[in-house]
C-alpha cells in the first residue's frame, strides 16, 4: 500500500481556507465540471478544462500559485459523480490522498481508498458499489511486520535498506544470530554440505571455528590453494565454499566475523553475496516466439527476448566466476523455459531443447500449451495465453526437475505470464522467485481497470491484472530497470505504483495491492551485448561484410516485401528508429511528426524498421492496424524521397552494424514510444555511438541526461519533438564537432552505468540476500500465500474459464 497522508498533513484539512480565498472562481469551476455529468478526467484533461472555465489570466494565475493550485497540480485523476468530485491526490511518488468535494457547498473531506473506488465505480456500474459483499483485496495486513522505507528517494534500493535492517536485527537479543547460522547450514549441493557442517550448532561454536580458521590461514601464503588446508578447516566444522585460496577464504571469514561483531550493513551484504547458494537458474518467458534466430519482429517478440539471451550469458559468466572463487567444482545450469510452438513459422520454436549460443551450460527448454484436444499448434497472442498457463506450469515443473536433475535455486519470471508461472512453480518448489515485468499493461491503456469490460474481449485485462497482482505479492524480490517503472516521477505515476489501489467493477477492488516502499523492489539496469553493439569508431571490429546488404536495405530504389519508399539524397544524415509496430511503440507517430515538419525533412532522411510491410503477413490485430496507418501516412505526406520503411530485421549482428552505418551518416536514433519501461534499443544505439532522442515517458528519461548524453522528447507533443530534432541537426551544421560531443557523452554514460557484468553481479547478490530474508520470514510468507491461493482459485480460475 502506498504511504497514506497523515490526517494533520492532509490536503482536506488545508484546503478550506484556500478555497475561501478564491471561492467564486472555484465554485464556478466545480459547478461547470459537474454540469457535464459523470466522467473521469486525467491530470492534463482536468487542468485544461479549468483553463477554459477561468478565462481571466490573472485570476487563473492567482489560483494556480496558491494552495488550491498546488492541489490541482498533484491531482492525478478526478472522478465526477454530480454533485460530488473525487480527487486522487499524489503529493509525492508513492504517497496518495483521496478527497471528496461537494460542488454545491464546496465542502471537502478526506475519504478512504474504498470510498474513492466506490465513487469511481459509479461511472460504469451504479449497483456494484452498493454491494456490501463485493470482493476487496487488501495485502497490507500481511506486510505489517515487513520493514518499509519512508522516503521516495529510497524506492528501488530495497537491498540496501534490507541489509541495514537485517544486520541490526542480528543484535536484537541473544538468539538473534541463530537464524544466520541456520541459513548457512542450508547451503549444500546435491546433498553435500557447504560452508558449515552440522557439527556446529551454536553461534558461539561458529565464532570459535572462525577464529581458529583465521589462525590457520594466517600462517599460509595468500595463493595457497584450498586443497592444501581443506582437511584442517573440516576438522573445525568448516566445509568448502569459503574461497579457492587462503586469501579469499580469509577475506570471507573476516566479513562474517565483522557481521557477528557489530551491525555493519555493508559487510553483511558483502558476506551474503559470497554464499554459494545459486547454481541452477530457471527463467520463464512463455509468450511469443522465443528463439535465437529469425524471431525478432514476429508478434510479441522483441526486446524481452534480447534481454533474456543477454541476461543468460552474463549470469552464466558470473556464476562460473563465483564458483571458481568459492573453490567449488560445480557446473552451473541455466534454463530458459518458454512455449513450444509446433507451427513455428520457420523458426526453431518447435524444438524442445536448444543450446544457447556463446554459453557452456545454458539451454532453452520448450514446453507446449495443451488443451483438451491436445497440443496447441499455433502462435497465441500474449493477451490470450491465460487459460493455458496452469497446465504449462505443471508440465514445466516436471521437465525442469528432469533436466536439472533436481530443483532450481532461483526462478526468474518475465512479463505478466512468466511471472505468474514463476509464482506457481516457485511455490511448488519453495524457492526464491524474482519478477521482471518489462512492461505492465495497466498503465499503457487509460482507465483499463475501470473499463475492463470494454477491453476484455480483445485484451483479457481482467485475467492479466489478476495475474499481475498475484505475482507481485508472491515474488521475493522484483527487479526493474528504472525508478520510473516502480514509482514514476514527480508528474507521472509508476507502473507498479498504479497497482496500489484500483478496481475492476463487478469482479473485485484492490484497496492495498502493491506498496512501492516495499524493500523487495530493486533497480538493476541491463546493458547491451558488447560483442554486437560497439562504437562505430572501432573500425577494426566493424562487420564490413554486411555493408553491401545494408546499402541495399537503405538505398535501393525499388519497393519490395522488405522495404518501401526511397531516399533521394544519400548525403543527408539519417534519423533512425527500430521497434515493434504497435500503438505504444508509436512508430507511426514518429512518421507523422516527420511528415508534418518541412524543416526536418530538408535536414535529414527518416528510416524506420518495424513490423511487416504487407498487413496480410501479420496475425496481430494491433500490428495490422498500424501497418495500414503507416501506408496511409506515406500517401498523406508524400514521403517518397526522404523516407524508408524497412520490415522487422531479425539478424542481431547485422542490426548492430546497421546502427553503426547510421552513425556513419552523422544521424541519430529516435525512440518515440508513448511509454517505454526501459528502452533496450536506446542502450544499443548509444553503445554504438548514435546520438539518441528518446521518450520522456519511462526508462529512457533515466538512461539519458537530457542535453548532455542525448535528448528527451515528449511523445504526446510531436511538433515540439520534431523541432528539437531539427534544432540538433541545425546545430550540427553550424558546429561540426557538436555531433561528436553528444555521441561521446552517450558512450560515456553507457560505460559508467549500463553493463551486463554489473547486472549479473547484482542479481546473484540479491538472490542470496532475499534468500536469507525468505528463510527468516517463512511464517509471514505462508500466511500471504494462503490468501493468494484462495484468490487464485476463486477468482483467477473463474476469469480464465469464462
Amino acid at each position: 500500500m502506498a504511504i497514506p497522508v497523515q490526517r494533520a498533513d492532509s490536503m482536506a484539512d488545508r484546503l478550506p481556507e484556500a478555497m475561501r480565498q478564491n471561492r467564486f472562481q472555484i465554485k464556478k469551476c466545480f459547478s461547470r465540471l459537474v454540469s457535464q455529468g459523470k466522467r473521469i478526467l486525467q491530470t492534463q484533461e482536468f487542468l485544461n478544462e479549468l483553463a477554459t472555465i477561468i478565462e481571466d489570466q490573472a485570476e487563473r494565475n492567482k489560483i494556480q500559485e496558491g494552495m488550491f493550485g498546488r492541489m490541482l497540480q498533484s491531482t492525478q485523476e478526478v472522478v465526477i459523480v454530480p454533485p460530488l468530485l473525487g480527487l486522487a491526490i499524489r503529493t509525492k511518488p508513492g504517497v496518495w490522498e483521496y478527497d471528496r468535494v461537494n460542488a454545491n457547498d464546496l465542502s471537502i473531506e478526506q475519504i478512504t481508498v474504498t470510498e474513492y473506488l466506490k465513487l469511481k465505480e459509479c461511472l460504469v456500474d451504479e449497483e456494484w458499489p452498493k454491494n456490501d459483499y463485493a470482493l476487496e483485496l487488501d495485502f497490507e495486513p500481511f506486510n505489517a511486520s515487513v520493514p518499509h522505507m519512508a522516503r521516495p528517494s529510497s524506492i528501488g534500493d530495497g537491498v540496501r535498506f534490507l541489509s541495514r535492517h537485517l544486520s541490526c536485527r542480528l543484535f536484537h537479543d541473544a538468539q538473534s544470530m541463530q537464524p544466520l547460522l541456520d541459513f548457512l547450514q542450508t547451503c549444500n549441493y546435491c546433498g553435500e554440505d557447504l560452508m558449515v557442517s552440522d557439527t556446529i550448532n551454536t553461534v558461539s561454536q561458529l565464532q570459535t571455528a572462525l577464529v581458529k580458521a583465521e589462525e590457520i590461514l594466517s600462517d599460509l601464503r595468500k595463493e595457497a590453494p584450498y586443497e592444501e588446508f581443506e582437511h584442517r578447516l573440516q576438522d573445525i566444522g568448516l566445509e568448502k565454499g569459503w574461497g579457492n585460496n587462503a586469501q579469499n577464504v580469509l577475506h570471507t571469514i573476516h566479513l562474517l566475523l565483522e557481521v557477528l561483531q557489530e551491525p555493519d550493513p555493508t559487510a553483511f551484504e558483502d558476506f551474503l553475496g559470497k554464499i554459494p547458494n545459486v547454481f541452477k537458474v530457471v527463467i520463464f518467458s512463455p509468450h511469443g516466439y522465443f528463439g535465437q534466430a529469425d524471431v525478432l519482429g514476429l508478434p510479441d517478440t522483441g526486446g524481452q527476448v534480447v534481454y533474456i539471451l543477454d541476461q543468460v550469458k552474463a549470469l552464466e559468466e558470473e556464476l562460473l566466476s563465483r564458483i571458481e572463487q568459492q573453490g567449488l567444482d560445480i557446473t552451473p545450469h541455466i534454463l530458459v523455459v518458454t512455449r513450444l510452438i509446433p507451427d513455428a513459422q520457420g523458426t526453431r520454436c518447435n524444438q524442445r531443447i536448444e543450446k544457447i549460443l556463446n554459453t557452456q551450460h545454458s539451454q532453452i527448454l520448450r514446453v507446449p500449451f495443451r488443451t483438451e484436444k491436445g497440443i496447441l499448434r499455433r502462435w497465441v497472442s500474449r493477451f490470450d495465453v491465460w487459460p493455458y498457463l496452469e497446465k504449462f506450469a505443471e508440465e514445466a515443473a516436471n521437465e525442469i526437475v528432469a533436466t536439472l536433475q533436481g530443483k532450481p535455486d532461483l526462478i526468474i519470471g518475465n512479463y505478466s505470464d512468466g511471472n505468474l508461472v514463476a509464482s506457481l512453480v516457485a511455490n511448488k518448489f519453495d524457492i526464491i522467485q524474482c519478477n521482471i515485468a518489462h512492461a505492465l499493461e495497466k498503465t499503457k491503456y487509460a482507465n483499463s481497470d475501470l473499463n475492463w469490460k470494454k477491453f476484455d474481449e480483445k485484451y483479457h485485462f481482467s485475467c492479466q491484472f489478476t495475474a499481475d497482482i498475484l505475482a507481485m505479492n508472491n515474488a521475493d524480490f522484483i527487479v526493474t530497470s528504472t525508478y520510473q517503472e516502480i514509482a514514476g516521477s514527480e508528474d507521472t505515476v509508476g507502473q507498479y505504483e498504479s497497482h496500489g489501489a484500483y478496481t475492476l467493477p463487478g469482479q473485485y477492488r484492490v484497496v492495498s495491492g502493491i506498496d512501492v516502499f516495499d524493500p523487495k523492489f530493486n533497480i538493476v539496469a541491463p546493458g547491451a551485448d558488447m560483442s554486437i553493439y560497439f562504437p562505430y569508431k572501432e573500425k577494426h571490429s566493424r562487420l564490413t561484410h554486411f555493408h553491401e546488404a545494408i546499402e541495399e536495405l537503405l538505398f535501393s530504389p525499388d519497393d519490395t516485401l522488405e522495404h518501401k519508399g526511397f531516399l533521394n539524397d544519400k548525403k543527408k544524415p539519417i534519423i533512425f528508429s527500430m521497434a515493434r509496430l504497435d500503438r505504444v511503440k508509436n512508430m507511426t507517430g514518429l512518421v507523422e511528426w516527420f511528415g508534418k515538419n518541412s524543416r526536418l525533412r530538408k535536414l535529414v532522411n527518416l528510416v524506420v524498421v518495424a513490423g511487416f510491410i504487407d498487413s496480410s503477413k501479420s496475425k496481430d490485430r494491433e500490428e495490422i492496424s498500424e501497418i495500414e496507418k503507416m501506408h496511409g501516412l506515406i500517401r498523406k505526406y508524400n514521403l517518397n524521397g526522404d523516407f524508408r520503411w524497412i520490415s522487422a530485421q531479425t539478424d542481431r549482428l547485422r542490426n548492430g552494424e546497421l546502427y553503426r552505418c547510421i552513425a556513419d551518416t552523422k544521424g541519430a536514433f529516435i525512440q518515440p514510444a508513448l511509454y517505454e519501461a526501459f528502452g533496450l534499443t536506446v542502450i544499443e544505439a548509444m553503445t554504438c555511438g548514435l546520438p539518441t532522442f528518446a521518450t520522456c515517458k519511462g526508462g529512457p528519461a533515466e538512461i539519458i541526461i537530457d542535453g548532455v548524453s542525448g535528448f528527451h522528447i515528449d511523445p504526446n507533443n510531436g511538433d515540439e519533438a520534431s523541432e528539437k530534432i531539427a534544432n540538433f541537426f541545425e546545430k550540427c551544421k553550424a558546429n561540426s564537432n557538436y555531433w561528436n560531443i553528444v555521441s561521446d557523452a552517450g558512450l560515456q554514460r553507457i560505460n559508467d552505468c549500463y553493463t551486463w557484468k554489473i547486472y549479473a553481479k547484482k542479481l546473484i547478490n540479491l538472490t542470496n540476500i532475499y534468500g536469507y530474508w525468505k528463510h527468516i520470514s517463512k511464517k509471514n510468507k505462508r500466511e500471504i500465500q494462503r490468501y493468494m491461493k484462495m484468490f487464485y482459485t476463486l477468482k483467477y480460475q473463474e476469469l480464465i474459464n469464462r
